[in-house]
């Protein structure tokens, strides 16, 4: 007599429930992907994991706490609008750094572009201010931005990053996307140039 075989109860597991996503503890590949794919959480603290940083890296670049903030803003507002140009070639941080810079960069041409208006005086009315000083200081702005307007572009920009918003070499070459170097040799023959044009105007 053949005993009937005894049959194998199936295990059953129980599986716990999933929570609640924690964002914060996703990495930054993960977020990116969810962002991409219109994840606005994901976005949103992709910005607030790299907020601090940005605003240090834009404040070493620009030194001057309104600007930087302007410029981590707009590095902050590219990131919301630029990740789907994210390919994934490089760390997420490195780009966002980029981002950065280029930011500070944009800034920085704005505060050129201001330095370099041929009316650089103050537009108030100065009662105790002496005409004919008054006069000649407006005429020297006004030579000196014309003088800048016919020297070579990248030289008249690192002059006025140096000279007039008093940036370092190392921030002119960041913001600039050039060598050190290179910076300073444009440095030099600006300030030859701008001096050489001025002569011939006095």
């Amino acid at each position: 007599m053949q005993l009937p075989r005894s049959r194998r109860r199936p295990i059953q597991q129980s599986f716990r429930p999933e929570g609640p996503l924690v964002y914060a503890r996703l990495s930054d590949p993960i977020l990116v992907k969810r962002a991409k794919d219109g994840d606005t959480r994901a976005l949103e603290v992709l910005c607030e994991r790299h907020a601090a940083r940005v605003d240090k890296v834009a404040f070493h670049i620009l030194r001057d706490p309104e600007d930087a903030r302007d410029a981590a803003q707009e590095a902050l507002a590219k990131l919301c609008t630029r990740i789907g140009q994210f390919r994934g070639e490089a760390q997420f941080a490195t780009w966002l750094h980029r981002l950065t810079i280029n930011a500070c960069r944009d800034v920085a041409n704005r505060q050129r572009a201001r330095a370099c208006e041929p009316l650089l005086e103050d537009r108030r009315a100065a009662t105790d201010a002496d005409p004919v000083h008054e006069a000649d200081r407006s005429e020297l702005r006004s030579e000196l931005s014309r003088c800048l307007a016919e020297i070579a572009p990248d030289q008249a920009r690192v002059v006025v990053l140096k000279d007039a918003l008093g940036l370092s070499f190392e921030e002119i070459a960041a913001v600039s996307d050039m060598p050190v170097g290179t910076a300073k040799c444009y440095a030099h023959r600006g300030r030859n140039r701008l001096r050489d044009k001025l002569s011939d105007v006095g």
